[in-house]
């Protein structure tokens, strides 16, 4: 009798569960922070050599046509169930289907680095994200996971390749629960995302693979005024996140309108990508542009180079070519920010920090996450600055943004709330519903 008590009382402590799901999800999560963080330290690696041998061998854009075909003929071949990329991601999220094909992660893995070694104009955030989704949703079979656990697996899965391939893991565990509905925040898997983030970040420098490094070495006062001009220069930065945003969807729904044989979209993207490059002279408008990042925290740059990367990119995703948005948008903000100091009397490197961070939180709607990698990239000194930049950037680049699956949980403002009547509307409305 005393057994069956002492039995009852263990089963009514609400920590002895808590301590088996714990420990479950260690085991899962250090399996997919070990793979997901490997393939990111590869993925890195080929990306370096990828934009070392274009940078050494020119000629090689010229074949940007040609690998855009193999991309684009690789996917409508065999990657039909994958090519959303991370929509795909979101999608199985909100209405859980069939596990994601394994291959989404070898696909888009040779797609981005063919985009990068043929001069395309792309990240690599989202390549990581799928292949950490990827290889994350394998075990939704192994482990015999239900609908709800395999929700959880998939954030875990976006933590681990967002936090490794960026070195940010308290940022990556945030972005995973942040960016799957718009203005709500999943903490029934803050346990798993940052376990898995952590873990993925740790296996991926075992590798000795390193990350940039950026500084923000002026720090202005925090006072009325200065107050003032971060708030503008959010705005700047939320109204240029939505430019980006809708350019790429602009580009994407033109290239399917007009060109109807998928491999030929980034054959012929590739075409325009290629003159372009050869009629300005430079190669620093392609790739992944990270010395023009780092310049801007230094130097002065040119007031067009956000506008011209803005281009490049929206137009290289939006013909089909594969990689992320992420690097890029860092890009666009350090050089928007950079351009923003001949009206804006903030320290050069404290507005490039702040454009990083907060065109990057406008056109993924993921405001905390960012304010988070911003104090990971640059140091609490510049918090307060970053916390500004990024949350006014999400609330001016519109409820739109770059992933297109991306469902509105909150309305950014009760303003717009208001005047709209429902904010939601199709199946973003029959999704929240029945999601939330």
């Amino acid at each position: 009798m005393n057994l069956d008590k002492f039995k009852r009382s263990l089963t009514s402590i609400e920590q002895i569960p808590s301590l088996v799901y714990l420990f479950k999800w260690i085991i899962i999560c250090t399996l997919i922070g070990a793979i997901a963080g490997s393939i990111s330290a590869f993925f890195l690696l080929s990306l370096e050599w990828a934009t070392n041998y274009r940078e050494a061998h020119l000629w090689i854009i010229a074949l940007l046509p040609i690998g855009g075909f193999l991309v684009g003929l690789s996917y409508h071949l065999y990657g039909n169930s994958v090519v959303k990329g991370n929509n795909l991601l979101l999608e199985e999220f909100h209405t859980p289907k069939k596990v994601i094909p394994f291959k989404m992660a070898p696909l888009v893995l040779f797609g981005t680095i063919a985009t990068h070694l043929f001069g395309g104009s792309a990240g690599r955030e989202g390549t990581a994200v799928q292949i950490g989704g990827a290889v994350a949703d394998q075990f939704t079979k192994i482990f015999k996971l239900n609908n709800q656990d395999r929700k959880i697996l998939l954030i875990a899965g976006i933590s681990a390749g967002f936090a490794s391939v960026f070195g940010t893991p308290l940022a990556g565990g945030i972005f995973a629960l942040e960016v799957l509905i718009l203005g709500r925040i999943r903490l029934d898997a803050i346990v798993p995302s940052f376990l898995a983030a952590v873990l993925a970040d740790y296996f991926c420098q075992a590798w000795n693979v390193g990350h940039t490094h950026y500084h923000i070495n002026s720090i202005a006062e925090m006072n009325p005024a200065n107050l003032l001009w971060a708030l503008l220069a959010g705005i700047i930065f939320g109204l240029v996140s939505m430019l980006f945003s809708k350019s790429t969807h602009f580009w994407s729904s033109q290239f399917k309108k007009y060109i109807k044989y998928p491999p030929l979209r980034p054959f012929i993207g590739g075409v325009v990508i290629a003159i372009a490059v050869y009629l300005i002279g430079t190669t620093k408008y392609i790739g992944l542009g990270v010395p023009t990042i780092v310049d801007s925290f230094s130097e002065a740059m040119n007031k067009y180079d956000f506008l011209v990367k803005v281009l490049f990119t929206s137009f290289t995703l939006g013909a089909g070519f594969k990689g992320g948005e992420v690097t890029p948008l860092f890009y666009i903000g350090a050089t928007l920010g950079n351009a923003l100091i001949w009206f804006i009397p903030l320290p050069m490197d404290l507005l490039a920090g702040m454009g990083f961070v907060a065109v990057f939180a406008g056109a993924t709607n993921t405001p905390i996450a960012c304010t988070i990698m911003g104090i990971e990239l640059f140091g609490i000194e510049s918090g307060v600055f970053i916390a500004i930049a990024c949350s006014t950037a999400y609330l001016f680049s519109g409820h739109s943004g770059v992933y297109a699956a991306q469902i509105i949980g909150s309305p950014k403002n009760t303003h717009y709330n208001n005047e709209k009547g429902s904010l939601l509307s199709g199946i973003s409305e029959k999704r929240t519903n029945k999601e939330l």
